[in-house]
């Protein structure tokens, strides 16, 4: 874990070996509440999410019983 200063003016400087593995001029920032994620982005878009979605996802069947199992769990909580 490296440790990073805030300036006034709420920017902080990554390391610049952090910088060149990314080679990312913008990074998503992800709000926890106790802690904050960033996430390098990339400079094309497209090209970033060639093969994300490879292979057979799953059925229409299994999601609604995913959504079934959640909502359930749901249920359970709020009684």
């Amino acid at each position: 874990m490296r440790l990073v200063t805030v300036t006034r003016a709420g920017q902080l400087s990554l390391p610049a070996d952090v910088r060149r593995r990314w080679s990312a001029r913008k990074v998503a920032l992800e709000d926890h509440d106790d802690y904050v994620v960033l996430r390098p982005l990339s400079d094309d878009a497209v090209s970033a999410f060639v093969g994300a979605f490879e292979g057979k996802g799953p059925s229409s069947e299994e999601l609604r019983a995913e959504e079934r199992r959640q909502e359930q769990a749901r249920e359970q909580k709020r009684s």
